[in-house]
């Protein structure tokens, strides 16, 4: 029922929020339970529905989420009828963990350890250090990478107990800071070519009695933030990256286990004042707010001194129709990072952290315009973004 005009509106209670199956089911557990049954030392399988392999390989599709799958039957044929298999052969998702964006992710992929240990928060955040933001994809502005993330990678660990360690991606990725803290460990391979790197990935996995093998597309995601999931250019992709996956669970050597995932969903938003809330023309949200973080629908909210809690205040009641806005306590204590947060994240996390319920973004034409003109977006908790597959082929 539609509320009367002369009431207030009601935020989104924060009981609501999805949360991530961190522990369980989330990409941060991937990675241990299959080194757990390949007896790496200090794992644990986390995810209890996966057999062991002797012989493990992920493929991570950049921006493929669950629901786009499900909704593409005719341009992913091979990756819609390996949905039955997803999660161990229960027919179910895994999900990407808070905020769902790419430098997240992947260091919850490859640490095994989910964005409140690992520390990479979302797509921009504060460095306490400097009182600057940091993007975390492109590194900017240089941080020492160990200090910004100090934890080992299960690659480095499985490696070091033995395990045959491979990741094969575009050569351009590997001297990347966020390859060098997320997914480094053993033999780095370049491949220019999607079909070059299922072949050398396939190579990699039959090349030892226990190998860990990693590879890695990036334009399904490249195509929906420029186009959208529902172009042309988008389909095209999917249907390409369908066939890589097929040509990759073809060549598997025998004791191997292919899995397919990816590190985040994705949503068109129409370009309307609507759907498009500008923060950089909002004299509202901008009050009080000394820098404004993460992407549009995971925004970390950085508040001048002592303006805290009129931050808060202001954009529960501007956003909280559309938006889950919470202080940071509030997420922390919600577990939308993990069930923990190490002392050196707390301050990286936004003084107000808004992730979108509606379909709906905050841009910042000014200081964002490239991010602002995206068609398709990602970050939030919602089941489009969250909700990742892991799709399974044995041999």
């Amino acid at each position: 029922m539609a509320q009367p005009a002369w009431q207030d509106p009601v935020p989104l209670s924060l009981d609501t929020a999805p949360v991530p199956e961190y522990g369980s089911g989330s990409l941060a557990d991937l990675l241990p339970t299959l080194v757990a049954g390949q007896e790496v030392p200090g794992f644990t399988a986390a995810i209890p529905e996966l057999t062991p392999a002797d012989r493990n390989c992920v493929f991570l599709i950049d921006g493929l989420g669950w629901e786009q799958i499900i909704a593409h039957p005719d341009e992913a044929p091979f990756l819609h009828s390996l949905l039955p298999t997803s999660r161990g052969g229960t027919g179910r998702p895994l999900t990407a963990g808070f905020p769902s964006t790419t430098a997240t992710s992947l260091a919850s992929v490859g640490t095994g350890l989910p964005p409140g240990e690992h520390g990479l928060p979302g797509y921009t955040a504060l460095n306490p250090e400097t009182g600057e933001l940091m993007n975390q994809l492109r590194w900017r502005p240089w941080t020492a990478p160990k200090v910004w993330q100090p934890y080992p990678t299960v690659f480095q660990l499985a490696d070091a107990a033995g395990v045959h360690t491979a990741q094969v991606s575009a050569p351009t990725f590997e001297q990347t800071p966020l390859t060098k803290v997320a997914l480094s460990g053993g033999s780095f391979l370049g491949r220019l070519s999607g079909e070059d790197r299922m072949d050398v990935a396939a190579q990699r996995l039959a090349a030892g009695d226990r190998s860990l093998v990693y590879t890695y597309y990036s334009e399904v995601d490249g195509k929906g933030h420029r186009f959208g999931t529902d172009s042309d250019a988008w389909r095209g992709q999917l249907m390409y990256v369908d066939g890589l996956a097929r040509r990759l669970a073809e060549q598997l050597p025998p004791r191997s286990a292919l899995y397919i995932t990816a590190d985040h969903g994705m949503i068109d938003i129409p370009f309307d004042e609507q759907s498009r809330i500008d923060f950089d023309e909002d004299w509202e949200l901008r009050a009080g707010v000394a820098l404004l973080g993460g992407e549009g629908r995971a925004r970390h909210v950085y508040a001048v001194p002592g303006a805290q809690a009129d931050v808060l205040t202001v954009w529960r009641e501007v956003l909280g129709e559309q938006f889950w806005v919470a202080s940071r306590d509030e997420a922390i204590a919600a577990g939308w990072f993990g069930p923990t947060i190490d002392e050196r994240v707390y301050g990286r996390i936004g003084d107000v952290v808004a992730a979108a319920h509606d379909d709906v973004i905050i841009t910042a034409s000014v200081n964002e315009p490239h991010e602002s003109a995206m068609a398709g977006v990602h970050g939030s908790l919602t089941p489009v973004e969250q909700l990742v597959p892991l799709l399974e082929v044995r041999s």
